[in-house]
């Protein structure tokens, strides 16, 4: 990684300001999914270690720059007492004068949490007002929310450009993996998109077409490249004002791009629903796609074997309803048993991958959905962006 690391700065007696990404569900006052706040552990214990004092802060949730009991940080809180072993000191602000006051008389033992950086109007806008209240309240700043970082928010940028800045350890995890599989790849390198819709996954399309040997196309934007050969769809979930841009997808790639030759079929989405493997030529009219088919399992399976580097992002079919989860089930196995560096990249496929227990057989599991899928596509992200270099990178 070319950006400063937090192990860069001399953190010791120093408040540092750390953008963690503790947006996590929370249910009936329960944090229910813990894995986030897992994440950003090490670089809070480096900083304890180090001799550092540091201030976490977070959004939760959409509460559109106004408190809302419901998205308070309280839970979060307690959770992250609970895993650090340290006190956390949770304060009902996150700038102005009871913050500080707070701040002033804190004993400089265990962490401080702030309250959800949404509960400010000027988060979102990346206000410069609400950004320099914030940087008065440490001395160095970390940013260590991959998730957010493709976000240009008062946390995200704003604070990184009045403060000495550096990147939190997962940060660093992130971009260093991202970047093996974009840069550097060990061959065959295969990269696999699912998820509904293909414009939303066009420009990582393109990007990976680039960079990867095969490209494997599942879930539902399947469908929009078989319209597009002319193949009889059924009601199956289709982007007619991409059609084009499939077919000039298809033409470019030739044998790299890689679609489903089965898929399971129901007249309906849900559980109880009558299903049946068709070949993608003999979709039935009154029916939809809603899973690859077992040949595709297997033809993709070969692939992933004969892998060096894996990268994935989206579900193979509607992996919530257990009839139509095979598909990406299959698919999260075989990465799992295909001992290639493996980088999953956010969103659906890590709950896939979370689903079925094969978390620990992954190389690396992205905390950010859609930031992954922008740095894969190549964009800029303004969190990483705002961070200086090391010096010589």
């Amino acid at each position: 990684m070319d950006k400063k690391s937090v192990r860069d700065l001399d953190v010791r007696g120093k408040r540092v300001l750390v953008r963690v990404d503790f947006n996590v569900p929370v249910k009936d006052g329960q944090v229910t999914d813990d894995t986030r706040i897992q994440r950003a552990l090490p670089t809070i214990r480096y900083l304890l270690s180090e001799g550092a004092r540091p201030i976490l802060i977070s959004h939760l949730g959409r509460p559109k720059g106004e408190r809302d009991p419901k998205y308070a940080m309280d839970p979060v809180a307690r959770r992250l007492g609970e895993l650090l072993d340290v006190p956390v000191l949770k304060l009902d602000d996150a700038v102005g004068p009871e913050a500080e006051e707070k701040l002033n008389s804190w004993d400089g033992q265990g962490v401080v949490l702030l309250e959800n950086s949404r509960f400010y109007p000027g988060e979102t806008k990346n206000d410069t007002e609400f950004s320099k209240q914030l940087a008065s309240l440490a001395d160095l700043y970390v940013d260590d929310a991959f998730g957010a970082a493709h976000r240009a928010h008062a946390t995200t940028v704003g604070v990184a450009e009045l403060l000495p800045s550096a990147a939190g350890l997962l940060m660093e995890e992130e971009i260093d993996y991202l970047d093996g599989v974009l840069k550097n790849p060990e061959r065959p390198f295969v990269a696999i998109l699912g998820g509904a819709k293909v414009s939303d996954k066009l420009g990582v399309i393109k990007s990976l077409l680039d960079k990867a040997d095969i490209l494997l196309i599942g879930g539902a934007m399947c469908f929009t490249f078989f319209k597009a050969q002319g193949y009889e769809i059924g009601n199956s979930l289709v982007e007619e004002d991409y059609l084009d841009e499939a077919k000039q997808l298809m033409q470019e790639a030739g044998d790299k791009l890689v679609l489903p030759v089965d898929v399971v079929v129901a007249e309906k989405m849900e559980e109880d629903a009558e299903s049946r493997t068709v070949p993608v030529d003999s979709i039935p009219a009154n029916q939809m796609g809603l899973d690859i088919g077992p040949e595709t399992v297997e033809l993709f399976r070969g692939h992933i074997t004969d892998a060096r580097t894996i990268f994935w992002n989206g579900p193979m079919g509607v992996f919530e309803i257990d009839a139509f989860a095979k598909g990406t089930e299959g698919v999260a196995k075989a990465v799992a048993e295909s001992g290639a560096t493996s980088v999953i990249g956010g969103g659906d496929s890590v709950a896939a991958v979370r689903k079925l227990g094969l978390e620990d057989r992954m190389s690396h599991i992205s905390t950010g959905g859609g930031a992954s899928l922008e740095y894969v596509e190549g964009k800029e992200l303004p969190g990483i962006a705002v961070l200086p270099n090391r010096e010589g990178a």
